[in-house]
């Protein structure tokens, strides 16, 4: 019995399916309101997944250009890029009519529709598609919900993880057999609607910009019971080096994505939650490193490395498997002979 390509479907095509994509990934300053798209690529596939064409802008972010060391593009790099006003409209061009699909969409679509806010402009997208959430519709056997393990799930190979024109197609070539699946077991794609922001104001420079409390004034939240981490600690994190299952992450002040949500996010990508800082914690995360909290002064008493939590969350894309553990196996990319 031979093996059907992925474009035969057990019954015709669904006639419901949207009839064009536009694969979306980018790089931003960080993960709060008022942080900017320094990257953008786009790969225009249409109604079977095919890909048409593909773009790929950098952005002037005009300020600090964030986590460096993760996206790479510097304020040098970044200095004579255009502003995102002079890119909406071809960025519009490629969005326009199709169905903006990205890995973790919610955060991609968050960011463009602020960009275009803030070019008082409207962006031209009707709905969106999270990947995650198809892969959760599919039940792929993935180990998590990493932009790096469904691509090993395909046996796509990346190249420079955390470059939006290479992150965008990873996911347009993982994107086609999961349409194709799709369409043969008869599944709903996961569609939202997309409504744009249709005016923009910058918050104030104080307090903190795009950070909210994770627990509220005069309220109590229970601490959750965790099963224990499977890992061993492997020691504390190193700057410029991934993150590695095992390590013990504490978290302290405020955070722009709700408190629980981003513990559940670093328990899933193998780390150990600590819920106190000691001489075993690998790092603390927090927003305001500065502040005289228990925590913060225990990290400094200890050496506790410290990562605000734009930068731990672009870490957690890509955590280092604890010694010993076994990849996915990739396949290798196909030879150019």
């Amino acid at each position: 019995m031979t093996m059907l390509d992925d474009r035969q479907t057990a019954a015709p095509w669904p006639t419901a399916y949207p009839q064009g994509y536009a694969v979306v990934d980018v790089e931003t300053t960080g993960l709060a309101r008022d942080d900017r798209i320094v990257s953008a690529a786009v790969y225009r596939l249409d109604a079977l997944g095919d890909v048409e064409d593909h773009w790929y802008t950098l952005v002037n972010p005009e300020r600090d250009p964030g986590p460096v060391w993760i996206h790479g593009l510097t304020s040098e790099v970044l200095e004579g890029a255009p502003l995102f006003p002079e890119v909406a409209a071809e960025l519009s061009e490629r969005l326009a009519d199709r169905v903006l699909v990205a890995h973790n969409a919610a955060f991609d679509w968050s960011m463009i529709a602020r960009e275009y806010a803030r070019a008082s402009v409207v962006a031209p997208v009707q709905q969106r598609l999270c990947t995650i959430a198809l892969a959760k519709e599919l039940r792929l056997p993935l180990p998590n919900h990493k932009l790096a393990s469904l691509a090993a799930h395909f046996g796509v190979v990346q190249q420079q993880a955390h470059h939006a024109l290479d992150d965008a197609r990873v996911l347009a070539e993982a994107f086609r057999p999961s349409l194709h699946a799709a369409a043969r077991g008869g599944v709903r794609l996961p569609l939202l609607e997309c409504r744009p922001l249709t005016e923009w104001s910058d918050s104030p420079v104080t307090p903190r910009v795009g950070y909210q409390p994770s627990r509220r004034p005069n309220t109590w939240r229970p601490s959750r019971k965790r099963p224990a981490c499977p890992y061993p600690n492997p020691g504390r994190y190193e700057k410029e080096k991934p993150l590695r299952q095992g390590m013990r992450v504490a978290f302290s002040g405020d955070t722009s994505v709700d408190r629980e949500l981003l513990e559940d996010r670093a328990v899933e990508a193998g780390l150990h939650v600590a819920t106190s800082v000691s001489r075993l914690t690998s790092l603390l995360v927090t927003n305001d490193p500065d502040a005289a909290t228990s925590k913060t002064q225990k990290a400094k008493a200890f050496g506790t490395p410290i990562l605000e939590e734009s930068a731990f969350t672009h870490l957690l894309r890509d955590v280092a498997p604890a010694e010993g553990a076994v990849l996915p196996r990739q396949t290798p990319p196909p030879s150019s002979e």
